[in-house]
């Protein structure tokens, strides 16, 4: 059975197999042991306070195979976006250019540097490893810690956003950035990404110009990539889009790909998941997949089940399962349908 729960201090050996796996990117894993043990720390530290707004907590959650205790994949959330520095992100705006004399009026695509998105929570770190991509397996990776966020809203911003990977190919050259970042830190792609994952994007975000930029004075090449999804993590994207994410008004500073972003509460998992009451027995299988969730912070535990639920009954767990899931008979769940 494939679980997601928490991360600990003890899986940092497994989640720096994961990193050296991670594909260059928004959602890479630092490659630094000492960065990734800061962020297992976080993660932590955030699981045993007492909550009651937003605000630097940071969730690392790994996905288990139980049976073999090998780590497949891991996602997380921060809690609030920008909480010691800003959150940058280009905005896509049209500036008007016109003149009376000459009967001209002109509508152009620029990107103005903005940190509108500074306080959202933000979903980061996802990454599956190969054997692994599943629908039910990339389901339950992505959807997994929305039911987290869920079962505890006081911990999370009122809105949520995620930076999706842009284009960049097999030798790490993104034409976005070739054609804007790098006229700044003369460092590559693959270079400034790292910079990035390992000391905080805002590092090299306050080094970017701060005047708009006409999109039409960028490249050909430049041009097309913007707002453009990478395509090693389209499912991943095509889940987002499915959960509610608008994708419009903002790109990445780095790569030119989408930054999406919803209001929490509506989106697809959070509006939809339901509470239901554990109750030990044989399971009914069935042919609908359900991510099931416990309610904890610590000790949350989520998974895939296959089975005939219907809303307002108990959910009929194995002795095995509800080990599994860390509840007991009267204990409640949250459930979202899958697909």
């Amino acid at each position: 059975m494939l679980m997601l729960r928490l991360g600990r201090a003890a899986d940092l050996p497994q989640i720096e197999r994961l990193a050296a796996a991670s594909p260059v990117g928004v959602s890479a894993l630092p490659a630094s042991r000492e960065r990734l043990a800061e962020i297992l720390g976080a993660s932590e530290a955030s699981m045993a306070e007492g909550v009651v707004f937003s605000g630097e907590e940071r969730y690392f959650f790994v996905l288990e195979d139980t049976e073999t205790g090998v780590l497949a994949g891991c996602s997380g959330i921060i809690a609030a976006s920008g909480f010691r520095s800003p959150f940058y992100t280009f905005r896509n705006e049209m500036f008007v250019h016109a003149s009376r004399e000459l009967g001209l009026h002109n509508r152009i695509h620029v990107l103005s540097l903005c940190h509108d998105l500074t306080g959202h929570s933000l979903l980061v770190g996802y990454h599956l490893s190969d054997e692994y991509h599943q629908p039910d397996v990339m389901e339950l990776n992505a959807r997994g810690r929305l039911l987290f966020m869920a079962s505890h809203p006081q911990r999370f911003a009122e809105s949520t956003s995620v930076e999706v990977v842009g284009i960049s190919d097999e030798q790490g050259h993104a034409p976005f950035w070739d054609a804007v970042g790098r006229h700044f830190f003369a460092v590559s792609y693959t270079e400034a990404e790292r910079i990035g994952s390992e000391r905080g994007r805002g590092y090299l975000a306050e080094l970017m110009p701060g005047y708009p930029i006409y999109v039409p004075m960028l490249s050909d090449e430049a041009q097309e990539v913007i707002g453009q999804v990478n395509p090693s993590v389209q499912d991943v994207f095509d889940i987002l889009m499915d959960e509610g994410f608008e994708t419009d008004n903002y790109v990445d500073i780095f790569d030119g790909g989408p930054v999406v972003h919803a209001k929490t509460a509506l989106l697809k998992t959070v509006r939809h998941s339901e509470l239901a009451v554990v109750e030990l027995g044989e399971p009914q299988e069935g042919d609908t997949l359900w991510l099931v969730a416990n309610t904890r912070v610590g000790d949350f535990r989520a998974c895939a089940l296959h089975m005939d639920w219907q809303p307002g009954a108990p959910v009929v767990l194995s002795a095995l399962t509800a080990q599994a899931l860390k509840v007991a008979a009267g204990d409640q769940l949250r459930l979202v349908r899958g697909g």
